[in-house]
């Protein structure tokens, strides 16, 4: 029973998902900043468009929208590690005019097109290989030519639409979601700890609490791409709190500035909900004028005072204790949870862990032993790695009855 679950159509988890908004990839990164910003999204897609080969339709003419692939996606946290690097503090305006390309992670293996009757199996597959997200079509319709004027002359931030279709994208979360919703199908593999299952990554990332923020760049950097977190720990290795991409894309560049001024604790203060003291914000301003990085105090001045003049009441912000909260001048809403580390323990199940990770936004769950020490760490792809052992179990004993016969 389970294993016919896992070859259930992909396209049951597009149902209600919104269709893409799309940049292209000759965009600027300061074009994909102000899409991130409109979108009120984590992230948005990057497309890739060959002209060569199709004529484009002219209104009343027969014809073929151009080949588009999405080569990747963007978050606020590439665009804040992209501006956190030496040479692009000193000139930010001139980073931001970098092709939103020369960003993108190398391969397209973080993004993977998959067909919408292709299995969930197929889809851990991907997410196995390395893939965070799935390009999935979603919807068929006619393009008329009144549809295509008013297209022509709306925003460039609109719904991909290639030959037709309209896309939307699966995440790990989408899919961990989908499987507890269906818990009960893999008893009782679920009651098991996630010990004895030999999902806990003991391979972490970790920075000191009174390290520079500016030192744990690279490992922010690789979280990001893992969809795990840097630990922020003691002088004893004691876990204190996290440094979480999640939180990092609902802030906004100017947290560029702090990475490369605070500590890792000033850091998590300054990105957890709420936004940064005021204490906080001219700390950063003071360290900026004594590295001489003039262009980024500008650009600090320029975002808070922005925020200021509107409804928005921080650079970051989440809905976990306090509600909903606009976090930029252009009204995104953040569901961002706090820099507080969630933990577990060897012994907890792996639905418990499930449960905990989503209920909080997490992609990882810190793995403490008996003694409060941190051990490891659990990420949705190992708990999907657990998932997709079932179907392995089901073919060993099919692969062994072929051979005999």
């Amino acid at each position: 029973m389970a294993v016919s679950f896992l070859n259930r159509e992909v396209s049951d988890l597009c149902l209600g998902k919104p269709a893409l908004k799309p940049i292209p990839a000759k965009a600027t990164v300061s074009e994909a900043l102000t899409a991130l910003k409109k979108s009120g999204e984590t992230h948005v897609s990057v497309w890739s468009c060959d002209h060569s080969t199709k004529v484009l339709e002219e209104e009343g003419g027969a014809g073929a929208d151009s080949v588009c692939r999405c080569v990747g996606k963007i978050s606020m946290v590439d665009v804040i590690c992209f501006l956190s690097k030496e040479e692009n503090l000193v000139n930010p305006s001139k980073a931001l005019e970098t092709p939103v390309a020369q960003i993108l992670p190398k391969g397209d293996s973080i993004v993977r097109h998959l067909d919408p009757n292709s299995s969930l199996l197929e889809a851990i597959d991907y997410i196995l290989e390395g893939a965070q997200n799935l390009v999935i079509p979603i919807q068929n319709y006619r393009s008329t030519p009144s549809r295509k004027r008013l297209l022509s002359k709306a925003s460039s931030l609109l719904p991909t639409n290639h030959n037709g279709v309209e896309y939307c994208w699966l995440t790990q979360e989408d899919i961990v979601r989908f499987l507890l919703n269906s818990i009960g199908v893999f008893s009782p593999m679920p009651t098991f700890s996630i010990d004895s299952l030999n999902i806990i990554n003991h391979d972490i990332m970790t920075v000191r609490y009174h390290n520079p923020a500016i030192s744990s760049l690279d490992a922010i950097t690789l979280a990001h791409i893992e969809q795990s977190s840097v630990a922020v720990v003691d002088e004893d290795n004691r876990l204190i709190g996290e440094i979480s991409p999640f939180t990092l894309a609902y802030c906004d560049e100017t947290v560029a500035a702090a990475i490369a001024t605070l500590s890792a604790g000033d850091l998590m203060a300054y990105i957890d909900y709420g936004g940064p003291a005021e204490d906080l914000v001219e700390l950063v301003k003071t360290r900026l004028q004594d590295k001489k990085l003039k262009a980024m105090v500008e650009l600090l001045d320029e975002e808070f005072s922005l925020s200021s003049s509107s409804s928005s009441a921080s650079s970051c912000s989440s809905d976990d204790e306090s509600g909903s909260s606009r976090n930029t001048v252009l009204g995104r809403f953040s569901s961002a949870r706090r820099s507080e580390a969630i933990t577990c323990y060897p012994w907890s199940s792996l639905v418990a862990v499930m449960i905990q990770a989503l209920a909080h936004r997490a992609n990882s769950i810190w793995v403490m032993d008996a003694d409060h020490n941190l051990i490891g760490v659990v990420t949705f792809k190992g708990i999907l790695e657990v998932f997709r052992s079932i179907a392995n179990a089901r073919r060993k004993p099919e692969r062994e009855n072929t051979s005999k016969q």
